[in-house]
């Protein structure tokens, strides 16, 4: 113990602590990951199949054909990389990698409990609209180099629609930003705290009467139009036309094998990850909707943390289920819809919605 004190006293080493935490965090991430994106693929078999008035797998595993979902990752792994004659090989191989590494990196700074984030950037939620936008290059690259008409038409659409709807996100996103004062995660999380009646969706953020009484139609707008506008982000119906599997196919139809499960797996972690900004910025972030379901901080720091990680993951799940629902609900927007919902619905609403808040903010500040 004495040598373990030493070692850590000493700034010399601290280079090599903090690496070592963060080799933690990072297995620690991936695992996770991992087991959402299993989990979620189990889920979306559940819901469709409720939907569809049908029962879903049932048989494997047992319960509800809980391995159903290892069952088909195990036969991706054993399957064989089929790679076609004509493709730009350099590039068709590096396209899944980026885009799985996309989306982890944007993990980095999602606040999952008070004292359990990879990195408090003071800058956080600009890194993750920003590193995660790194997608659109991953799918195009993937498109192009596999030399099919259809998947660089499904690339086209992809890059068109994820950029198009970056902007009215990034413009939902400021309204939380401009409540709170701050970029960092942790800060846009902390001024929820005391009820779910102080979370930014309800106009708290921060702020009480009689503020959150004019703030809240505006703050709910921003909240609904982040959510729609982030399924745009994931490629999820009604938004799903770079994947429309009666139509193209998408920027994936010549990959097999666990190259095309890395496609797979990204989506269901970017679901987590736009779901998880949501609760964040809007929902309370690691905190119950009602404080007497917390465990504070001074009383025990590592129930407070696993308490708070249970409620931000209980929170995401529910609004991944939601995503899922859509999907079985609603039909395919056409591109000319998408569009026009994009730019002259979505980002008029925005630009409106933030002249008032900027303005509610700066009126009761005084």
């Amino acid at each position: 113990m004495n040598v373990l004190t030493s070692f850590c006293n000493n700034p010399a080493n601290w280079f090599f602590i903090k690496l070592a935490i963060s080799l933690i965090y990072m297995v620690g991430m991936i695992t996770f990951v991992s087991v959402f994106a299993l989990f979620a693929i189990w889920l979306e078999r559940k819901i469709s199949a409720w939907a569809q008035d049908r029962l879903g797998p049932m048989e494997t595993g047992g319960f509800h054909g809980w391995l159903q979902t290892v069952a088909d990752m195990l036969k991706l792994l054993l399957k064989e990389d089929i790679i076609p004659d004509a493709v730009d090989r350099p590039l068709f191989k590096l396209a899944p990698y980026i885009v799985f590494a996309s989306s982890f990196a944007a993990f980095a700074t999602l606040p999952f409990a008070a004292n359990l984030i990879g990195t408090d950037l003071n800058i956080g939620i600009y890194y993750i609209v920003a590193i995660s936008s790194l997608v659109v290059i991953a799918i195009i690259m993937a498109g192009w180099a596999s030399n099919n008409k259809w998947s660089l038409f499904g690339a086209m659409r992809s890059a068109s629609q994820m950029i198009s709807y970056e902007v009215p996100v990034a413009l939902a996103l400021l309204i939380p930003i401009l409540m709170a004062g701050s970029l960092s995660m942790q800060d846009l999380v902390s001024v929820q705290a005391g009820g779910f009646w102080n979370w930014t969706i309800f106009g708290g953020g921060g702020f009480k009467l009689p503020f959150t009484v004019v703030a809240l139609p505006f703050t709910v707008l921003a909240f609904l139009i982040y959510f729609w506008a982030s399924l745009a982000e994931v490629n999820r119906c009604p938004f799903d036309l770079p994947e429309g599997e009666s139509e193209i196919i998408g920027f994936h139809v010549e990959y097999s094998a666990m190259r095309f499960g890395m496609f797979f797996f990204a989506e269901f972690a970017n679901m987590f990850l736009v779901s998880g900004v949501a609760v964040a910025l809007f929902l309370g972030g690691w905190y119950a909707p009602l404080p007497f379901l917390e465990v504070s901080a001074e009383t025990s720091p590592v129930l407070h943390n696993i308490i708070g990680a249970f409620w931000f993951i209980s929170k995401s799940v529910i609004l991944v289920a939601v995503q899922m629902w859509l999907r079985w609900t609603l039909p395919r927007f056409r591109v000319d819809q998408l569009m026009h919902v994009c730019w002259k619905v979505f980002l008029p609403f925005s630009l409106a919605n933030i002249l008032i808040v900027s303005l509610l903010v700066v009126l009761f500040n005084q």
